[in-house]
């Protein structure tokens, strides 16, 4: 079962997930920033890198406009680290196995490929302001062109 999905002025759901080393990243730790929180489904696939790398390749960007950038997906930390370190991505990835943190943003759920209904996460991308609520909720975006779109919502691109 697929939980509300989230809208802007929503509580973000905190959580504490490790990440690609190992180590406990929590969104509470973020608060007093703004946080770009993508949910994506397996690190080292086509659609999954080239969105992965479109973030890498903004950071600056996002970075210097105040946005934290946080990748989740339910793959193990050590499968992570190889995507990070395969790709030079600088930001966090963090492992969401059991499903918690998906299943709470309301990004994992039905989801129909080809007309095959099956559960799997749905590619997922919010923001979180610096008071931990959400400030944009984007559900079902395109891997790719997505991170161009959402620094156009964010007037950070024209």
């Amino acid at each position: 079962m697929t939980e509300q999905r989230l809208s802007p002025g929503d509580k973000a759901p905190d959580f504490t997930l490790p990440d690609s080393e190992g180590n406990d990243v929590k969104l509470s730790d973020f608060r007093g920033k703004s946080v770009v929180v993508y949910f994506y489904p397996s690190a080292g696939t086509p659609g999954c890198t080239k969105q992965a790398c479109d973030f890498r390749d903004s950071l600056a960007q996002l970075n210097d406009a105040g946005y934290q950038v946080l990748g989740i997906s339910p793959d193990k930390p050590a499968k992570l680290a190889k995507f990070a370190e395969a790709e030079g991505l600088t930001f966090p990835l963090l492992s969401d196995t059991e499903k918690t943190v998906l299943k709470a943003y309301s990004a994992f759920g039905e989801k129909k490929n080809y007309g095959k209904v099956y559960e799997g996460v749905i590619r997922s991308t919010f923001v979180v302001d610096a008071d931990g609520k959400i400030a944009v909720a984007q559900y079902n975006v395109r891997a790719t062109g997505h991170v161009a779109k959402l620094l156009r919502d964010l007037s950070l691109a024209s």
